[in-house]
């Protein structure tokens, strides 16, 4: 293996690839694909198998590692590790604002259709059938990447040898009302969890809401912050270290002073760093149609909110943060979703998704996998994964309270290892 750099402990080498925005019309547009390759210095000259890395999402690059350490050490001792950045993100032909400015919403809607899990799981195949067309490799999916990893044992598990899953078995039939059902009271037990842990924080926020109503604020990026922007923070509850993020952060919001109270600057700067929605809008855009398989979202989170009133702040009631969920009024108040938000509205009533999950494929499955399921999850419902783990054959779990639903980036070895051990009927360590 020839580097293109070289890290701590590793070599890497980047890849690209050239390949079909839709693979229907395989010679039409043409996208890039961006990986990153993994070596471990003492196997560069070595023949290893793969194991292909699916990051949560949906939107986001695969992690830039700064050397070997975690999950990559594991995997490393006895793969080649590809980090993929799905299509959209990173270096691979890049959503944003600005890259579909050309385009009217109609046709942008339509380019966007085709960033779900079932071409990211053809773009792999297809990368496969370039790096490796002989061989079968390992797949590893966190969050939304483990969503990846069930498409892709429906749709292509001639590919893959083994496959392994942390925090990310979704319901191959529920709607995503259902999820959003579910996870608004994941959100509600997470608040709960939150204000009782610090017990001033119920103050500093509605104090800071209050502040906010009465006030225009703006943040470091431009945009006025409102309550339901502000409730947004709540995505962050459900992540190791997560709540202590969002508490430093509030503690430090309004600052005294003998002419006033006001928003400090260091909020307004840190707040921009806690959401994504501008920098990696693919999550905004496409986070209800994940979920989707002939029929239409119509901004499903927005109307389930609704049986959960408690939600909808007013002064004098308690201060609820929301959790992972997308609005339309979001299209109208971070400015890099605004020139989305005619394109946002056709995706909301796009009813004509394509199934990503054959239930009959993957009952007969013999790919053996492992997945670590987290009881306290606040993104990907427990029971919704322990159903799912029933119409999947050949899959062995883990279910543990130990972490929360990024476990796999602050405990990565340990966790691995286990499903490693799992998967290949090892004893536990």
């Amino acid at each position: 293996m020839k580097p293109d750099m070289m890290l701590a402990g590793v070599f890497a080498k980047k890849h690209s690839f050239t390949l079909p925005l839709n693979y229907q019309q395989p010679i039409g547009e043409q996208i890039t694909v961006f990986a990153r390759e993994l070596c471990a210095i003492e196997n560069k000259d070595k023949k290893l198998p793969y194991i292909v890395f699916f990051q949560g999402g949906p939107g986001f690059a695969a992690m830039r590692p700064a050397g070997n350490s975690g999950w990559i050490r594991r995997a490393l001792k006895e793969f080649r590790v590809l980090l993929l950045d799905q299509r959209g993100t990173g270096l691979s032909s890049p959503i944003n604002y600005q890259s579909l400015a050309h385009l009217p919403p109609q046709q942008q809607a339509e380019y966007l259709s085709h960033f779900r899990a079932d071409n990211i799981v053809r773009d792999a195949e297809a990368i496969r059938s370039q790096l490796c067309p002989a061989d079968k490799w390992a797949i590893l999916g966190q969050s939304f990447g483990g969503f990846c990893v069930l498409h892709y044992l429906s749709a292509a598990p001639q590919g893959v040898s083994e496959a392994y899953i942390t925090g990310g078995i979704p319901s191959l039939t529920r709607s995503s009302d259902e999820v959003y059902q579910a996870t608004y009271q994941r959100v509600l037990a997470k608040n709960n969890d939150f204000f009782h842990r610090f017990h001033d924080a119920q103050h500093l926020v509605t104090r800071l809401a209050k502040h906010l109503l009465e006030n225009s604020v703006y943040l470091a990026t431009g945009e006025r912050l409102t309550v339901e922007m502000l409730q947004l923070l709540g995505i962050n509850l459900g992540m190791e270290q997560g709540p202590e993020s969002v508490y430093y952060l509030l503690e430090q919001a309004l600052v005294r002073t003998p002419q006033g109270e006001y928003v400090n600057p260091l909020f307004l700067n840190h707040f921009c760093q806690l959401l994504d929605y501008n920098t990696n809008p693919i999550f905004a855009l496409l986070h209800e149609a994940i979920y989707c398989q002939h029929n239409a979202s119509q901004w499903s989170a927005h109307r389930v909110r609704e049986q959960y009133p408690a939600f909808n702040y007013k002064i004098g009631k308690p201060f609820l943060f929301t959790g992972e969920m997308i609005y339309p009024w979001m299209f109208e108040q971070f400015s890099h979703l605004v020139p989305l938000k005619a394109a946002a509205e056709i995706l909301a009533d796009k009813a004509d998704w394509p199934a990503l999950y054959n239930l009959e494929q993957l009952s007969h499955n013999r790919v053996p996998v492992a997945a670590a399921i987290y009881s306290e999850d606040m993104y990907v419902e427990m029971n919704y994964s322990l159903e799912t783990v029933k119409q999947v054959a050949n899959l062995k779990y883990w279910l543990t309270s130990e972490y929360e639903h990024n476990g796999i980036r602050m405990d990565g070895e340990r966790i691995l290892d286990k499903l490693i051990s799992l998967n290949r009927g090892d004893i536990l360590r």
